[in-house]
């Protein structure tokens, strides 16, 4: 069998599985699927709206819409009153996947990043080989001509960079707003310098009418003293007695 035939095969037997996964996991009951949704680890498995909808990428828009409907339903809080709770975070949880895989950029955006895993596990896959080659091993195969574990390894890497993605978008989330805290605290500062130069500029000003009203009124006093010294310094001479 040729290499191109056999990846064909082994795609075909991928997609088969798929959707045995997919009719398996259908019939989960409310519970069981919000358990799924909550799971540990839920953080990250739950940026991927397609595992989150248990649709496969490929499906037309109408068939992750029709299974996003069954799921919501499954997991509303009026259907699971005695877990109201935990059903109110799954139902967020299907609703914002619903969102995303509704809108074109975003689900392209998303199709992007299942094809980038697709494309990269084969790279990964094609390194094995011509280290088997090279080593004289090409007989013992490796483990993803397992369409099961070639499945995994396809899962894996794609769960790897929403990871990725959602780590850059938290690391550029903090960057922003400590830009935007830094510039704030310049404003302030800048303000605050304003105020404290506005300040200085309407004391001083106050301060200097008040050096020329006390001017004014030394230099009048000064006057005041001068004229009263010139009048009480004049003294009219003495009468001399008469001389008989």
């Amino acid at each position: 069998m040729s290499t191109s035939s056999a990846k064909v095969e082994s795609f075909e037997d991928f997609y088969s599985e798929v959707k045995e996964i997919e009719k398996r996991d259908s019939v989960l009951t409310p519970k069981q699927q919000i358990d799924r949704l909550l799971r540990p680890g839920s953080t990250y498995f739950n940026l991927n709206p397609f595992e989150v909808l248990q649709v496969d990428p490929d499906a037309s828009l109408d068939e992750i819409k029709k299974k996003y409907r069954r799921l919501s339903i499954l997991v509303h809080p009026d259907k699971n009153i005695d877990d109201s709770e935990r059903a109110q975070q799954a139902f967020e949880i299907v609703n914002r996947s619903w969102k995303i895989l509704e809108n074109e950029d975003t689900r392209a955006k998303c199709l992007d990043v299942y094809q980038e895993a697709k494309e990269r596990t084969e790279h990964m896959i094609e390194q094995k080989r011509k280290k088997q080659r090279k080593e004289g091993r090409m007989s013992e195969g490796i483990p993803e001509d397992d369409p099961e574990k070639y499945r995994h390894a396809i899962y894996v890497m794609t769960m790897k960079l929403f990871a990725d993605m959602e780590r850059k978008r938290q690391h550029l989330e903090t960057r922003d707003m400590e830009e935007r805290k830094r510039k704030r605290e310049a404003e302030i500062e800048q303000e605050e310098q304003m105020s404290l130069e506005k300040e200085w500029a309407k004391n001083f000003e106050e301060s200097r009418q008040n050096r020329v009203d006390s001017w004014k009124t030394f230099q009048s006093g000064d006057k005041e003293k001068k004229k009263k010294k010139k009048i009480m310094g004049f003294k009219p001479p003495k009468p001399k007695p008469e001389s008989r």
